[in-house]
């Protein structure tokens, strides 16, 4: 099995003790491929780039960055990439928010076509939409309301494959605080893949479900994985804070969700969406409970 880990380090931007003056120094002098190839290097591949880095670091993504990424493929390298999710609701009702959100992410998908990713991650929805999800309304008006947010997301995802020309399978929408069902659907209608995340699945930010209900659920358009360690949340309470864990701190049944995956024939990469030391303790754990699963 591969397992990568994400690029969106905020350690390496803003290293802990550093005076606001390194800060800035760092970060204006910021080398998207050097982070990369320090990842690569300690073991991990593929390696996800995050879309929000260019929120802040627009040179992150810039013609000049992408060839030094690219020219980090010949040493072996593959990349992921989730796109924007911070300021984007690509749900919204909102038509013209809508529209700016679908832009910023159809921005990074073209400027990372040259990357050649195996994936994009999406959140099909975004904060509004998990917001009215929480609410305390009725169940009517609370599906109404989210199957609002349903169509919204439809619609973007739909100008998203239009404008990109992107296969739709290599677009996969993940698991997040949206109605599991609802983003399902999503999936089916339009043959996009899903991308299991581990931690929010125990948290309940899909919904309360046995977690291998979901997996079985998902693994026929399973291209990604998300994997972190998390509470099992009790029904009616979604864990905030208690995900994005590093295995074995939490309630996931490791050596069962790998046997299954591997049972599965599953190809896909396994990212951890956790800091280096943390995805590095993880690999451990995976290495005591499945050793065999590292050298596939």
């Amino acid at each position: 099995m591969r397992f990568g880990i994400m690029a969106l380090q905020l350690e390496a931007l803003i290293p802990s003790g550093a005076s606001a003056e390194q800060v800035m120094a760092n970060i204006m002098s910021f080398d998207h491929a050097a982070l990369v190839r320090s990842l690569f290097e300690q073991g991990f591949n593929p390696i996800e780039l995050g879309g929000d880095l260019g929120m802040f670091l627009p040179h992150a993504y810039n013609e000049a960055a992408i060839e030094r990424l690219k020219a980090l493929k010949a040493e072996g390298v593959s990349y992921t990439v989730h796109l924007p999710l911070w300021s984007v609701e690509p749900s919204t009702p909102l038509t013209p928010v809508r529209r700016g959100s679908v832009e910023a992410v159809v921005q990074l998908v073209r400027a990372s076509l040259p990357l050649e990713p195996e994936v994009y991650v999406l959140h099909a929805t975004g904060a509004l939409a998990a917001e009215f999800y929480n609410m305390k309304i009725s169940e009517m008006a609370r599906t109404l309301i989210l199957r609002q947010f349903q169509s919204g997301a439809r619609e973007s995802l739909q100008v998203l494959l239009a404008e990109t020309g992107l296969p739709s399978r290599k677009v996969a929408i993940e698991t997040i605080e949206f109605p599991l069902d609802l983003t399902l659907e999503l999936a089916e209608e339009l043959d996009l893949s899903i991308c299991l995340d581990t931690g929010h699945v125990l948290a309940g930010f899909p919904g309360w479900f046995d977690f291998f209900e979901i997996v079985e659920r998902v693994l026929p358009r399973l291209a990604e994985v998300h994997i972190h360690d998390s509470r099992r949340m009790p029904a009616g309470v979604r864990g905030y804070g208690e995900d994005h864990k590093p295995l074995g701190a939490g309630d996931l049944e490791l050596g069962r969700f790998l046997d299954r995956l591997a049972e599965a024939n599953f190809r896909g990469p396994l990212v951890f969406e956790l800091k280096v030391e943390e995805a590095r303790q993880s690999l451990e754990v995976i290495r005591a409970t499945r050793p065999a699963l590292l050298e596939v």
